[in-house]
């Protein structure tokens, strides 16, 4: 374990140049800003040497990639594991190395008034980037945004390329999120010599490399740093409060127009901050809950200020939804009305590229949310790609963002390093996702061992912290009921349960789902009061196999346990119960186990989005929930888009 995690030290030990603070507004084009794709195929090299640290040791970075040795083509975004044939790679644990040649416009290194800013979406777990050999900046975290500001640097060479180095460690220790561990396998009878593998405790491939797209952007050097809005309503007029946060001068000026979907001005405001009122408000509503689901209005942030003999401009759109949300012990309100959560849970991950971004696999999954009626999703077990959070907000599918920290099972992932860490990563989360109108709750952490002393005041943090950064939206933790979770449970918003009767026991005897689940909800809700969401509920189906009476793993069982949990939610769903969320929208990978036949087969859907017999249980029943409101518009029964 040593070897790899002094790899990860050796980074630490070189001249950190630290990765911006502030606000992460999401990189868009206005008349001060451009942005520009660096998407595609970028060198590759994976770092095979006994301690992964070769590449540090002689400095790859320092020169073209290829002068270090064999380099391959590599996709950005992708996971790289299962691009190439070669074993080694596909179950690689350690660092790998991307390298990219790209030209900056000279308008941009000219202009000494320009921010030349550098940013990942994401890259599991670690990064470490360099511009022309020099370190622009680090990363912790493998599902969050990064960047830099590379203006200096690149303007060291003006008129010649640029070359990006981005090293990558998928290495996971206990204080990681999520957490894992390397063990060292020193049996020389049975092992090779130096032998060791990553374990971790949560059941989805731990794919790596740039799994999100990479970006140059550019704003003046007086620019619009972050932008935080919330919205309130009272009956026709629509409240929205903005914060502007603007760096580079003291003394900015600031002006703020809301425009409609028809492009017409509905408020404005001077002021870095300010309360804008909307005449005759479009609410943001749900989809199957308004016939106008994600309404969007857009704040158009306007700042001038001087910067020393120059006079700079910077601007920028971004899109608001105004909706409130709102919790009682027994009801999840969206705009004063209750919400029933009838959804899925879902994984970034598809053949070939892993978790790569993919945009036909996006549409398409939100053409098959549509086709479910379903209304709603949970990014588990980790924060999912702005780009499908900004779909979310236009299409109105509601959301709970979630943390990854899942697999939390190790009495030393509740030490102070894993919740320092654990904090930053809430605050990058909240930073990221605060204005998204679909995003209405957060999650903590995934099933943590609870009845573990130190987990109560760790989960206790957790959940305080994450309601001092975002008062606006109820927080949860996702807890497994076979644990006893006293520990923390008192302090959530909403107590969210995961339950796999009559399949991680009692296997195949679907007669006692009834009888659990009832005991589970009235148990729960009894001693906390709160309102319940059944977050996880399902069973492995292997599309095609079939039998009958049912048999587990068939998709007639999957299809009679779902139907078997439904009767209940039915009678719950009339006092506590404000949500369902199916286990799993589609099949994904996991790592090779005896429990698993290539990968996870809990999925409604194939992994390549081809329905189950269990799609079309979840498909009836959503459709006949949605249309039980009576909001819906008459063609709303089964959409054709």
């Amino acid at each position: 374990m040593g070897r790899l995690l002094f790899a990860v030290c050796v980074v630490c030990a070189w001249d950190a140049a630290h990765l911006l603070g502030g606000g992460m507004l999401f990189p868009r084009d206005s008349p001060t800003r451009e942005v520009k794709e660096l998407n595609g195929l970028w060198s590759f090299r994976a770092d095979f040497s006994p301690g992964r640290n070769a590449g540090f040791q002689q400095a790859w970075f320092s020169g073209p990639l290829r002068e270090s040795g064999p380099v391959i083509d590599m996709p950005v975004p992708a996971s790289y594991n299962d691009i190439t044939q070669d074993a080694r790679l596909r179950d690689f644990v350690g660092w790998v190395w991307y390298e990219k040649e790209v030209w900056i416009a000279v308008r941009w290194l000219r202009d000494g008034n320009t921010r030349i800013m550098l940013r990942v979406g994401s890259a599991h777990y670690y990064s470490v980037v360099w511009v022309n050999g020099e370190k622009v900046g680090q990363h912790e975290g493998g599902h969050l945004p990064f960047e830099a500001d590379i203006g200096a640097v690149a303007r060291k060479r003006n008129g010649t390329s640029c070359r990006i180095t981005i090293a990558v460690n998928n290495t996971l220790d206990f204080h990681t999120l999520p957490p894992g561990r390397v063990e060292y396998l020193n049996h020389p009878k049975r092992y090779p010599s130096g032998y060791f593998v990553q374990s971790t405790h949560f059941d989805f491939f731990n794919y790596a490399g740039i799994h999100r797209s990479v970006l140059l952007y550019t704003t003046p050097k007086v620019y619009i740093d972050d932008i935080t809005v919330v919205t309130n309503f009272s009956d026709s007029t629509g409240l929205l409060s903005y914060q502007v946060s603007v760096v580079g001068s003291t003394r900015p000026s600031v002006r703020v127009s809301l425009v409609d979907q028809d492009e017409k001005c509905v408020a404005s405001s001077a002021g870095s901050s300010g309360l804008l009122k909307i005449v005759n408000i479009n609410l943001w509503w749900p989809y199957l809950m308004h016939e106008k689901p994600g309404y969007l209005y857009t704040l158009e942030v306007q700042v001038t200020a001087e910067a020393g003999n120059s006079f700079l401009e910077d601007m920028y759109s971004l899109p608001v939804g105004v909706r409130t949300v709102q919790v009682t012990s027994t009801q999840f309100l969206i705009n004063n009305k209750p919400f029933y959560f009838h959804g899925v849970n879902k994984h970034e991950d598809s053949d070939i590229r892993g978790k790569g971004l993919d945009w036909p696999l996006i549409v398409k999954d939100f053409n098959l949310l549509k086709w479910l009626g379903a209304n709603s999703f949970r990014t588990s077990h980790y924060p999912y790609a702005e780009e499908v959070l900004q779909m979310c907000d236009r299409h109105g599918i509601v959301v709970i963002g979630e943390s990854p920290g899942v697999g939390i099972k190790d009495v030393q992932s509740f030490e102070n390093a894993s919740l320092a860490h654990h904090l930053v990563v809430m605050e990058e989360l909240v930073r990221r996702d605060k204005n998204h109108p679909s995003v209405v709750m957060w999650s903590v952490a995934n099933e943590p061992a609870a009845e573990m002393p130190p987990a109560g005041p760790y989960i206790k943090t957790l959940v305080a912290h994450t309601k001092l950064l975002d008062w606006t939206r109820p927080v949860t933790f996702i807890t497994n009921s076979n644990f006893a979770m006293d520990h923390g449970v008192p302090y959530v918003d909403v107590v969210c349960l995961n339950s796999y009767f009559s399949w991680y026991q009692d296997q195949g005897h679907l007669e006692v789902i009834s009888l659990q689940l009832n005991e589970q909800f009235e148990d729960w809700h009894g001693k906390y009061q709160k309102p319940i969401i059944q977050s996880e509920y399902g069973a492995d189906a292997v599309p095609g196999l079939h039998n009958d009476p049912p048999l587990m793993f068939t998709e007639e069982y999957q299809k009679a346990m779902l139907e078997s949990y439904h009767s209940t939610f039915d009678q719950k769903r009339k006092k506590y119960l404000v949500g369902e969320l199916v286990w799993n929208f589609a099949d994904f990978m996991t790592g090779q186990s005896i429990m698993r036949v290539a990968g996870n087969k809990k999925g409604i859907f194939t992994r390549q989005r081809q329905p189950k017999a269990g799609a079309y249980v979840i498909r009836e029943r959503y459709w006949r929930i949605a249309n039980e409101t009576g909001v819906m518009p008459a063609w709303s029964r089964y959409p054709c888009q």
